[in-house]
Formats: structure tokens, C-alpha cells, sequence
């Protein structure tokens, strides 16, 4: 019996492989042996007709794929970043990856090619929480873990579907609320989630600022902060009730588009539970305010000192299996290493680390800047910036543009390949090991369940032969992940609050190791929390007479992002439709739409192909697609966040009509 965990969502469920078969680890104390149907399909995924198995070349875009060696390739790589000037060169990382992979990729790129241009598809979704985390806690460091649920009195779940993007999570939620949890859901779909909720809000798109600036205003004037902490712990507290007195709370609750009898019966609720957790992911991250929404709702746990306790605190819901060990090692752009920044003392310590004087003092390029920045070299590495990037017509022209583009994925079917000039076969999950960490600062082991296909490579052993063939192998020796783990681990003493160095790699296998349990006091310089006084500026794409619909997108149950894996697995098993379009009943009559239509959803950018599913699950003037519509991104507007970077992939103005395009 092999004891691996999941590579899906932040979850990170623990599983059992025994003579091919996959089940829940039933000691793991995450699932305790559930697991959801992603989970549970993934080892059809290893050996699919889909996998990319050899090393591809071409001379360009427009010309066919030639099978070629792993030498000439990385000989050619190694050729282009060394001809290209660094602020010309770009690494694209992903959630998937592994944190020895990570960190390889981030020490060759900072540490030797001396471009900060790393970046992970964290950007297009966690990004906005991490940039709030710091600012108000003062350390991207999430305060609490899922397990909270079980001391908590409510839940308020914003933005976020568990039931969906979370599966298991949400199995314990429903555990918890057999306990005596009540739970909250303010979402403008009644989703799967909402009819578990004791109170189900429908909020308006884009109403969450104005529903938590709301909720603080009647905590302070009702008098029902937490005196004491906000005295002793907390920066702000008179500029923000300062500022609420000149915002009327009516101007906020209509934007909110709730009624104020609703509000009132969940401000009931929230008065009289001594233990709050709120937890939220993607729909208040992937905003042109998203770090405001996420301030927003911080203000709340830090009024009422309901933080750094248990069965309390501020619950961010990352989407990807290592989002978080991306972080952690410093897979942002914004970020050096172990939560370090580019200030003068930090890049000397990593420098001495890691024995290099290469490391530039700017950040780098966030992923969604690097298509429009001229790079020469583009590496794209487990992700799909073609599929993911909003604005998909601008993104292809941007992306044709830059001479040298190289792919490292387990898979040949990405909408990345046809830009392409090497894809390099990478191992996926399955077919090599190390280590994650989930959403709540969980590091568990991923094992190896069979051999890696003859000419592939974990992604760490890929970038180490670029490193080494460009003349860094004293720094890029590492034998195994294990030789990579440790090295990280003893990097984070560089850091006081990254206990991870007490991390053992061979005891990963049998226990998972929980980073931070010391932590329970804020992490800026004074010690205190950060309040902050947001407010809805209405930043987003705005509906129109043209363009009457906002669009929403998200996560199905049974499906994975573009479905590189879940599309193969599904075959096995039920699964929820790929292609849809949610609209509600009043829409669908004034536009002649019936169940099952085909229909044309188009934004100023472009146009795409769906079916109507008529519902009165979502709010009037408001479509729902799932990303595992390929296509999703010709729609999407490319506003981004001013401080995370982070596109607004949620409120999109779009028509729909019959008339196919």
C-alpha cells in the first residue's frame, strides 16, 4: 500500500494505492477517507492517449512538430536565455507543480539568470488574497485551518462553492453543520453549496465590498467590536469608523441588491455566534478590486477579534493542489524566496544562500504582464496562459509575437501548443514524487505510483539540465527531490515565522506536516493588525443597452480547469455537462430562448458557442459559464486588480442571442 495525496484542488486529500487501485486514506485527518470523483478517477489519468512522450522542436509556429532529443533541445533552450537580455525572459509556473519543482525553477530564474520574470498561475487566482493577507495580517500566511469548522458557531462562505472547487471540504462542512454549525452563502447563484445554507444571500455581482463594509459599519456603531483587541491589536480603528460615518448604510445595501430584511436576519445570526469563520476563493479574488473585497471581509474578523483563535478567523480557499508551496518558495513575481521581498537585507540573505551576487532588486513580471512585455523567451511550464489569460484574442496575438516559446507539460492537447516552438515531456502526477502544501499550510508527500514514462522528466530535473548545461551546476547538483526538499526546508530559517526547516522528508510520507501552529499574533512590524477603509468604485465592465448581461464563471464538480485530465477520466464516470450557459427564466422569455438552445454569448472582445440552461439559480441579467468552456476566455475582459494584478474574470458585459456567430 503506497499513501500519496491528491494533485486537484487545495484540499489536498490523502489516498491509498494498492494494485491499481485508488481510495481515500482513511488516517489522513483532511478526507479521513472520502474522496471526490476527480480524486478518485485520477489514476486513469497517468497513461492517457493525450500524454506528450518525446521532446518536440519546430522552426515556428506555422510549421509541424519534429520529435527531437532531450540534448538538442535543452542545448537550444540553454542557447536562447543566454543570447536574450534577462529582463527579456520569462518563466510561466503553475499550482500544479510540486514545491521541489518550484523551486529549482525559481532559483535558476532569480538567483542565476537574474530575471525576477517568474511568475505561477497563482496570479490569475490567489493573488488578490495574498496581497490582502500581507497587508492586514502582514505575512501571506492563511490564520487558521479547515479542521476550524468543527469549532465554529457560523460559516459564511463568499464567493466560494465548495460543494464544487471543494468537494471534500464541503463533506466536512456538512458534518459540521450536523454538530451545530449554521452556514452562510452569499453568491449571486443559488449553487450547490447554497442549499446546504441556513441563509443563502443572492447578492448582486460585485456587491461583496458593500456587504462587508456594511456588516463592519453596524459592528462599530452597535458598539459590538471587541474594545479590548481592537485597542491593544489593531492599527486604524478611528479612521475607519471616521470614514463610515459619511458612507449611509442604505447606499451600501442597495448596491448590494438584498433586501434589508435579509440582511437583518443574518445580522441576527452573526450577533449571536461566538466563533465565525468566513471563507472565500475566486469570487471575490478575480475581481478589478479584488485585495479590497478581501480587506473588506478581513475588517470584519478584525473588529470583533475573532482571529487567531480557534474556530475563527479569515479562510482563504486556494483553488490548486500547491498554490500555497508556490508561495512559499517564492513563485511570484513580487516575492524572492520563503516570503522574502527584494529589499536590500533579503536579497543579501538569499544571496549568501544560494552563493550568487545575480539577484536584481526590482520584482519581476506578473504572468498577466508578461504577454504584452516583448520577452524573447517565453517558458510555460504546467499551465495554459492561452486557455487561462483573459482577453483570449489579444493573448494569441501577444503570444505569436515572442520569438522563442518553450511548453513543459505532461500532456499534448493544451491551447498553449500551437504557440509553441519545444514542448518538453514533464512526468505528471503519478509518475514522480514530492511534496505540497494545501490550502490550510498542510505539507503532505506526493508518491510515486508507477515509473515515469521512458523519455520524461519530473520538472525539476528539467530546469536543472538547463542550469547546468548554461554553467550553474555547483548550485544545480540535486540527485532526487528529496536533496531539493532539504534545501528549502534549511532556507527557511532564513525567514523567523517558516518553521519548515523542523519538516522531516521521509517522515512526509507516513505524517503531513502542518507549517505555522506557533504562529498566533499578527506578523507586521508592530505586531497589530491592519484595518482598512475600502469602498466600491465600480471598477468592473459595466452592463450596457449592447451588452445587457454580467457574466460569471467558476468551477464545475466532475471537471478540472480546461479538462487536460478530467475530460479522459470522465468516460469512466458521471459527469456534470461541460458546455452551458445558466440563465434565468425572465431573460430566457424576453429573448426567445428555450431549454437546450444553442446560443451565441459575446463581449466586446469576442464570441462563443454554449447551450441555454434555464434556472432560477441565478440572479436576472446575470450568465454562468464553466471554465471547462475552452473557449470562456474570448469573452472574459482583461481589467486587473492595481495592486494583486489579478484579472476580473467575473464581471464581463456580454449579449446572448440565437443567431449563431
Amino acid at each position: 500500500m503506497i499513501k500519496s495525496v491528491c494533485g486537484y484542488c487545495g484540499v489536498g486529500c490523502g489516498l491509498e494505492y494498492d494494485k491499481e487501485t485508488l481510495i481515500g486514506d482513511i488516517a489522513y485527518p483532511t478526507n479521513q477517507g472520502k474522496v471526490c470523483a476527480k480524486g478518485v478517477s485520477e489514476l486513469n489519468t497517468i497513461q492517457t492517449a493525450s500524454r506528450l512522450l518525446r521532446p518536440q522542436m519546430r522552426e515556428s509556429i506555422y510549421s509541424d512538430f519534429k520529435t527531437a532529443s532531450w540534448e538538442s533541445a535543452i542545448e537550444l533552450i540553454s542557447q536562447k536565455l543566454q543570447n536574450a537580455p534577462k529582463e527579456k525572459i520569462g518563466l510561466y509556473l503553475s499550482g500544479q507543480l510540486l514545491t521541489e519543482d518550484y523551486y529549482i525553477a525559481n532559483k535558476f530564474a532569480k538567483g542565476f539568470l537574474g530575471t525576477n520574470n517568474v511568475d505561477t498561475n497563482s496570479r490569475t487566482c490567489m493573488a488578490s488574497a495574498v496581497v490582502a493577507y500581507k497587508k492586514s495580517i502582514g505575512a501571506d500566511f492563511v490564520p487558521l485551518r479547515m479542521d476550524d469548522i468543527f469549532s465554529a458557531n457560523l460559516l459564511i462562505l463568499a464567493g466560494a462553492n465548495t460543494a464544487e472547487a471543494h468537494v471534500v471540504f464541503h463533506n466536512q462542512i456538512k458534518k459540521a453543520k450536523k454538530e451545530g454549525l449554521k452556514v452562510v452563502v452569499i453568491d449571486p447563484r443559488y449553487t450547490e453549496s447554497a442549499k446546504l445554507a441556513d441563509i443563502y444571500i443572492p447578492i448582486k455581482p460585485n456587491g461583496d465590498i458593500d456587504f462587508f463594509n456594511l456588516l463592519s459599519k453596524r459592528i462599530i456603531d452597535e458598539e459590538l467590536y471587541d474594545k479590548e483587541f481592537v485597542t491593544n491589536r489593531v492599527n486604524n480603528f478611528e479612521l475607519l469608523k471616521n470614514k463610515f460615518k459619511r458612507v449611509p448604510a442604505t447606499k451600501m445595501l442597495k448596491r448590494t441588491g438584498i433586501d434589508e430584511e435579509l440582511f437583518e436576519e443574518f445580522f441576527r445570526l452573526y450577533r449571536r455566534s461566538e466563533n465565525i469563520i468566513t471563507a472565500w476563493t475566486m469570487g471575490l479574488n478575480q475581481s478589478s478590486q479584488g485585495v479590497d473585497k478581501n480587506l473588506a471581509l478581513i475588517n470584519t474578523h478584525l473588529l470583533t477579534g475573532k482571529i487567531f483563535k480557534k474556530g475563527n478567523g479569515p479562510l482563504s480557499l486556494t483553488g490548486q493542489p500547491n498554490a500555497m508551496g508556490g508561495r512559499e518558495v517564492g513563485g511570484l513575481s513580487t516575492m524572492l524566496a520563503v516570503h522574502l521581498g527584494f529589499d536590500d537585507e533579503s536579497i543579501k540573505k538569499v544571496g549568501e544562500f544560494w552563493k550568487t551576487d545575480k539577484i536584481d532588486n526590482k520584482a519581476g513580471l506578473t504572468a498577466t504582464q508578461m504577454m504584452g512585455a516583448n520577452l524573447e523567451v517565453l517558458i510555460i511550464c504546467h499551465t495554459d496562459p492561452i486557455y487561462h489569460l483573459p482577453n483570449r484574442t489579444r493573448t494569441e496575438e501577444l503570444m505569436k509575437k515572442i520569438p522563442f516559446v518553450v511548453e513543459i507539460n505532461a500532456y499534448e492537447d493544451s491551447e498553449s501548443a500551437a504557440f509553441a516552438h519545444i514542448r518538453l515531456p514533464a512526468a505528471p502526477w503519478g509518475e514522480k514524487e514530492g511534496v505540497q502544501t494545501n490550502l490550510d499550510r498542510t505539507i503532505t508527500k506526493q508518491e510515486k505510483l508507477t515509473r515515469t514514462s521512458i523519455d520524461c522528466k519530473p520538472d525539476w530535473e528539467i530546469f536543472q539540465l538547463i542550469a547546468q548545461k548554461m554553467g550553474f551546476g555547483e548550485a544545480f547538483h540535486f540527485k532526487n527531490s528529496q536533496e531539493i526538499f532539504e534545501e528549502f526546508a534549511a532556507m527557511t530559517k532564513l525567514n523567523p515565522y517558516m518553521d519548515i526547516h523542523k519538516a522531516s522528508y521521509n517522515l512526509l510520507a507516513r505524517k503531513p506536516f502542518i507549517w505555522g501552529e506557533e504562529i498566533k499574533d499578527f506578523l507586521t512590524a508592530d505586531k497589530k493588525g491592519n484595518l482598512y477603509f475600502v469602498e466600491n468604485k465600480l471598477l468592473s465592465e459595466k452592463s450596457s443597452l449592447e451588452y445587457p448581461f454580467v457574466l460569471l464563471t467558476g468551477r464545475t464538480r466532475d471537471q478540472w480547469h480546461s479538462g487536460t485530465k478530467t475530460r479522459v477520466a470522465s468516460v469512466l464516470m458521471k459527469y456534470k455537462e461541460l458546455n452551458f450557459c445558466e440563465i434565468h427564466p425572465d431573460d430566457a422569455r424576453e429573448f426567445g430562448i428555450e431549454e437546450g438552445d444553442e446560443i451565441a454569448v459575446s463581449s466586446k472582445r469576442g464570441s462563443i458557442k454554449t447551450f441555454a440552461k434555464i434556472t432560477k439559480d441565478i440572479r436576472p441579467k446575470t450568465l454562468f459559464i464553466p471554465i471547462t468552456n475552452r473557449e470562456i476566455n474570448y469573452l472574459t475582459n482583461d481589467l486587473l486588480d492595481r495592486e494583486s494584478l489579478e484579472p476580473d474574470y467575473n464581471h464581463s458585459a456580454v449579449k446572448i442571442s440565437k443567431e449563431i456567430l
